[in-house]
């Protein structure tokens, strides 16, 4: 395992620096990260609800809910019924995409820049590798016990 110690820091290390990156994008922008992630999510066309919102990327369910629920009162989302299924699914409306197109396009374009630079020197694979990576973490992170907490103090 020590032999992967420092690849596994130079890549945490670079995923907290992209999260920074746009974090900070959405700041110079002027809108909230979890309102830039919803208009990423959303932007791909198809419907998606808040449960899935939330496990994809990773956004607490609160916190989708209340950029929802903004978006919602600012008209750029609404909440359609799913077919029987008891969750609704998130829609982005016109005034929404004209709302979220400029934004996007900026993230996209300065995203397309760094991919054609990264693909000049590297295979397409390796966003494969990265995905593989992902996927095996979570699910090694998932066999953790949950009962073992070295770090919590016990309750006296």
């Amino acid at each position: 395992m020590e032999y992967f110690r420092e690849e596994i820091r130079r890549i945490m290390i670079c995923v907290n620096m992209i999260d920074g990156i746009y974090a900070k994008g959405a700041k110079k922008i002027g809108i909230k990260y979890n309102t830039l992630a919803l208009f990423y999510a959303l932007d791909d066309g198809l419907p998606h609800s808040q449960k899935e919102i939330c496990e994809q990327w990773l956004i607490p369910k609160t916190t989708i809910n209340t950029i929802v629920r903004e978006c919602m009162e600012a008209g750029y989302v609404i909440l359609e019924p799913a077919g029987q299924m008891k969750e609704k699914e998130i829609r982005i409306t016109e005034r929404g995409r004209e709302f979220a197109g400029p934004i996007l396009s900026q993230f996209y374009e300065v995203e397309r820049r760094a991919m054609e630079r990264t693909l000049g020197g590297f295979s397409r694979e390796f966003v494969e590798a990265v995905e593989h990576f992902t996927n095996y973490l979570k699910e090694e992170a998932g066999r953790l016990p949950l009962e073992n907490r070295p770090y919590e103090q016990k309750r006296q």
